[in-house]
């Protein structure tokens, strides 16, 4: 099939909700997208060129596609994960998971053991989970063993074969852990009605079997069942305790989902919060790898897909960072501006920062150049960069009120410091505190010789500072015939601004992105580089100043004293016949007698 019939078959689309899958040349799906106008979002991808690569690569192999409707958008996003998971196609987002989750499972059997597994299996039971860890799994299933002592054994306890007396009560009663609802010690009413408490608090609704056990004890103990009545109430402080570990949000709030988002370029961290009753009873995070140029929001919309999936989630509510963009049927997003709501989603974006950061440092050990290169690309991206920054300079100025001033070139290669690289300027153009008149020498200073002498020229210039101190900048690249050839930004430190030359409104990199992490570090680097200098030079013009008000010593003399002995403790500290030495025995007696030299 040509690309011509597949073009024809765009025209065809209707304008509804679906899935739409494009195959290549041998029939192997490449790609899984869902729509919520398949004619409009299918035709985007041939009616247009892509500055994205894996894009343009995307669009040159498909010859066929094929459609399926859906009655919503959601439906269609529900049927894009399933089949994502299915093929797993070479361009689709990659939904990544480290491990296979633990769940608890209430088995589809008589009187239901209820246990601790991975992999849920297709076989009538309940599951509940997934939990974030084994160790929070194997705290509700003790606390629920605690409470209820159902029965661990693998006996087919249907009622026909306890009534024929099949089965004997084994050491799990003896110990205390059993009623030995096997011989008919316990009923089956009973039973069920503890495993129904059970699946209350697997899911979370702690709240609710609490308020129903605190009726039951006083109904006990009214009765004069005090026996009872002290039974319930060591299970309702159990309970207790189990839900003062949770993390306790606000009863208020009730049940709602929380969608925390952290990531780069190459994709997205998200950390997903469970509220059951006003408290987070999981917390899990998943990893979304970008494989074409998703959007944040496609991102997000894919998370709960499958989160919501997973975790079969009925909440009417999800607290979100910004809108998804979908209508999900009986949920409502929230975009929290303050409040208990708004610091909940703080505290799921903290998570997935710490789980995103964390991934970076992992990676950095594992392979390192990988993980320059996704911050490279990061850079590239932000700053509408033509090629890689793998050369990048920064300059900074320094002064005291106009004094001494100087500035600093900092070098970052692969988005690392290269301090043998570093340069200092003393400023010899400059009358006063010009800060702007200071960059431009500098800027001048340093590339007019790396012309001259041939070297390499960065693919970005970091310039410390607003619109001023860039366009001052820009004068020195200008005359140098370099506009063009190299990228030139500043960056503002008051709101953290990036400025492009000629262009008034600045770009405000999402504080979360490694690219601002990284002009940071230079800006930071490069203003230590220069206060560092700048003190040192500073330092040596005071000494020298001191030395020549001392009546006999002149410039040349304090200068040559510094470069001989350093400072004047240096000084200090000489002998008389080194000094003689130096500056012969009559400057030496002055010296001795002003500053107390040996």
């Amino acid at each position: 099939m040509t690309e011509l019939d597949v073009r024809d078959k765009v025209r065809l689309l209707p304008h509804n909700p679906g899935v739409y899958q494009f195959f290549d040349v041998e029939g192997k799906i490449l790609y899984v997208g869902k729509a919520k106008d398949l004619r409009n979002r299918v035709s985007s991808y041939f009616a247009k060129s892509h500055t994205d690569g894996k894009t343009a690569a995307l669009v040159r192999k498909i010859v066929d596609l094929r459609t399926i409707v859906v009655p919503t958008e959601f439906e269609a996003l529900l049927l894009e994960n399933s089949l994502i998971k299915e093929h797993q196609p070479r361009y689709n987002i990659l939904l990544r998971d480290d491990k296979s989750f633990p769940w608890i499972r209430i088995r589809n059997e008589a009187l239901p053991r209820i246990e601790g597994m991975r992999n849920p299996e297709d076989d009538g039971s309940e599951y509940y989970g997934p939990y974030a860890g084994v160790r929070t799994m194997r705290t509700v299933l003790d606390l629920v063993h605690k409470l209820y002592k159902l029965r661990t054994c693998s006996y087919d306890l249907t009622p026909k074969n306890i009534e024929k007396g099949k089965f004997k009560r084994c050491l799990e009663y003896h110990i205390g852990n059993c009623k030995a609802p096997c011989e008919g010690l316990q009923s089956a009413e009973e039973y069920e009605t503890s495993v129904a408490l059970v699946r209350q608090i697997v899911k979370g609704r702690v709240t609710g079997v609490i308020k129903l056990l605190k009726e039951l004890m006083h109904q006990h103990a009214d009765k004069l069942e005090f026996e009872e009545a002290e039974e319930l109430r060591e299970k309702i402080e159990r309970l207790e305790s189990y839900r003062a570990k949770s993390i306790v949000v606000n009863p208020d709030i009730g049940d709602v989902d929380v969608y925390g988002l952290a990531g780069d370029t190459s994709g997205l961290c998200v950390n997903y919060m469970r509220v059951i009753d006003g408290a987070v009873v999981h917390g899990i995070t998943i990893e979304l790898k970008r494989r074409l140029d998703e959007t944040e929001q496609e991102l997000l919309q894919l998370a709960i897909a499958e989160l919501r999936q997973r975790y079969l989630s009925n909440a009417a509510e999800a607290i979100v960072p910004f809108d998804p963009g979908i209508e999900v049927p009986g949920v409502h997003f929230t975009v929290p501006q303050r409040g208990d709501k708004k610091q909940l989603l703080e505290l799921c974006e903290r998570n997935a920062q710490f789980f995103f950061l964390d991934k970076q440092k992992q990676e950095k050990l594992v392979d390192p150049e990988a993980a320059t290169n996704r911050i490279l690309e990061q850079l590239k991206q932000d700053l509408r960069l033509p090629s890689l920054p793998v050369h990048i300079e920064c300059f900074d100025n320094s002064n005291t009120q106009g004094t001494d001033p100087v500035s600093a070139c900092v070098v970052f290669r692969d988005a690392k410091p290269s301090k043998k690289d570093y340069r200092h300027f003393n400023i010899r153009t400059v009358v006063g505190p010009d800060d702007f008149a200071s960059m431009e020498e500098a800027v001048e200073r340093r590339y007019s010789r790396m012309l001259r002498e041939g070297e390499p020229l960065p693919q970005l210039i970091v310039i410390d500072g607003g619109k001023g101190q860039l366009s001052s900048a820009m004068n020195s690249i200008m005359r140098l015939g370099l506009r063009g050839k190299v990228a030139v930004i500043g960056i503002a430190k008051k709101l953290e601004e990036i400025y492009f030359p000629d262009d008034p409104v600045p770009l405000h990199i999402d504080k979360r992105s490694s690219s601002l992490r990284v002009i940071q570090q230079m800006r930071n680097e490069a203003h230590r580089f220069g206060i560092t200098h700048h003190r040192s030079k500073r330092g040596k013009r005071v000494v020298r100043t001191a030395l020549q008000e001392i009546p006999g010593i002149g410039p040349e003399t304090a200068r040559k004293l510094l470069i001989r002995f350093g400072s004047i403790k240096g000084i200090q500290e000489a002998t008389v016949n080194d000094l003689i030495a130096e500056v012969g025995e009559r400057k030496a007696a002055l010296l001795k007698e002003k500053l107390g030299a040996q």
